[in-house]
């Protein structure tokens, strides 16, 4: 594995599962051999009795997670690649999902696109002061998440403000998502390695049984019974707009956008 196309990496001690994004050098924005990684460790942890809370944090203390690697889009041909790209997201994310034990995303920073939708799969989420959360497609690259991951960020955010980051591009302050919920607490850095203690321990001293249904039915009642998408994915992912904001990205210039 080079360091160019990062790395996920995981560790256990005792009963604590540790997973890391490391990539910094690109504010650890997931390449596709990152997000197989993730998924094997996500089967990994599914199947390990032992692990009673996973934290999940980026490596470098400047972001969580900045997306996907956006230059790995200048292949796409059509909506078609985007169905099912999209498809292979919503996997990895409803792995995370459904795993039996409590999680913890731990965010420094910037918490972006994919990266957003890995930290709305975890239970809890810790910030550092000035973390900031947001999906600015609609000033990037002009496409579109999945119908679940939408669903999951208007439950966890509200949807005024999901509608505030998918169309207006904005980021959402990390007071603000404090004040909504998104968040579980913010501490500074100094602080941030006692919160982790302090509520993973808390998290593990509880009945397992509870906690794995009791997060299994809240999946079930965001992302359950939701409509057919397929359709939006390739509209956006086979636009002109679409390669127009790939190429803009590559070449670090504003994109053009023709709305076709």
């Amino acid at each position: 594995m080079t360091a160019d196309n990062g790395e996920v990496t995981l560790h256990i001690e005792a009963d604590l599962a540790s997973v890391v994004f490391n990539r910094p050098q690109a504010r650890n924005a997931m390449t596709w051999a990152m997000y197989e990684q993730l998924g094997t460790i996500g089967r990994s942890l599914k199947a390990d009795t032992r692990v009673r809370c996973v934290v999940f944090r980026g490596a470098g203390g400047q972001a969580f997670v900045a997306g996907t690697d956006i230059e790995q889009f200048t292949a796409f041909s059509s909506g078609e690649d985007g169905v099912a790209y999209e498809r292979q997201i919503e996997a990895c994310i409803d792995l995370l999902c459904s795993l039996p034990m409590p999680t913890v995303a731990v965010i420094d920073g910037w918490c972006v696109g994919g990266g957003l939708a890995i930290a709305t799969s975890c239970d809890f989420r810790l910030a550092t002061p000035g973390a900031r959360f947001g999906v600015p497609i609609a000033k990037t690259l002009g496409n579109c998440l999945s119908i679940q991951n939408v669903a999951r960020l208007s439950a966890a955010f509200g949807p005024q403000r999901v509608r505030r980051m998918l169309m207006l591009a904005e980021f959402i302050g990390d007071d603000e998502a404090l004040a909504c919920g998104y968040l579980h607490a913010i501490e500074t850095t100094e602080a941030m390695d006692s919160a982790i203690a302090s509520l993973t321990q808390r998290l593990a001293a509880l009945a397992p049984v509870t906690q794995r249904v009791s997060k299994a039915a809240l999946e079930r009642l965001v992302t359950q019974g939701l409509a057919e998408a397929d359709d939006l994915i390739r509209a956006a992912y086979g636009s002109q707009d679409f390669h127009e904001g790939v190429a803009a990205f590559v070449a670090k210039r504003p994109p053009v956008w023709s709305g076709q």
